[in-house]
């Protein structure tokens, strides 16, 4: 399904990057990676408009066209006490600037039945206390996902991917980090590849515009004191 597909995947050397890369690489895809991590690609930072012009010149040159757009590069997580104006500003350029404008880069480049993919996080409808950089720019291409759908009908199907707990290392978790998630465990790198490559597929020809949380069921289980394992430590439960 994939043979000599042409894959770009930012945020492609480590974690939930490396193995979409790796599956992509497997279905026989030809994959781009840009990333601030070392790999066999392209290094460069993605905050950064000159670095985002040269890779897609990069790619076009080399292959032409593009396939699949996935935008998973992590921003930066900082909150209201320590981030300061310029690291929020750089987390939104990581997290919705440079997938607005990678699309915006490769729009006359995309194949016909191309698809963008982006991944955003859980965070964008829940939150922890100090993570504000990190939860806007999660929100925010959440909300571009939708945007970009419309401005590219009949072009590009671009969807979303919103992970929830994703250990990168697979460890299994046991007790109340598993038993709290309604489908029983901790997610890994391939909950979420898999699902890439599904909506990157003909058979979610008919999905675009669409969001899809892959979380364990953990957005929709309500956890109170003494549920699953779990303690309120200092305060009263309500």
């Amino acid at each position: 399904m994939f043979e000599n597909k042409v894959a770009v995947v930012t945020g492609g050397a480590n974690g939930i990057g490396r193995a979409i890369a790796e599956e992509f690489r497997k279905e026989g895809a030809r994959v781009c990676i840009i990333d601030l991590q070392p790999n066999s690609y392209y290094v460069g930072d993605l905050a950064d408009q000159t670095v985002l012009e040269d890779f897609s010149r990069k790619v076009v040159a080399e292959y032409g066209h593009v396939d699949y757009l996935i935008n998973n590069a992590l921003p930066l997580m900082k909150g209201l006490d320590a981030c300061t104006y310029e690291e929020f500003n750089y987390a939104l350029r990581v997290g919705v600037t440079a997938p607005f404008y990678l699309t915006k880069l490769f729009t006359p480049h995309f194949a016909p039945e191309a698809a963008i993919v982006n991944i955003s996080s859980s965070r964008d409808r829940m939150s922890q206390p100090q993570t504000e950089s990190y939860t806007a720019a999660k929100g925010g291409i959440s909300a571009l996902t939708h945007a970009l759908a419309v401005s590219l009908a009949g072009k590009v199907r671009v969807n979303s991917i919103s992970p929830g707990w994703i250990d990168t290392q697979y460890t299994v978790y046991k007790g109340p980090d598993a038993t709290q998630q309604p489908a029983g465990r901790v997610g890994n790198p391939l909950d979420i590849a898999n699902m890439v490559l599904y909506l990157c597929s003909e058979k979610a020809g008919f999905i675009t515009g669409e969001n899809i949380c892959i979380d364990g069921g953990m957005t929709r289980q309500m956890i109170y004191h003494n549920d699953f394992g779990w303690t309120l430590q200092g305060g009263d439960a309500r």
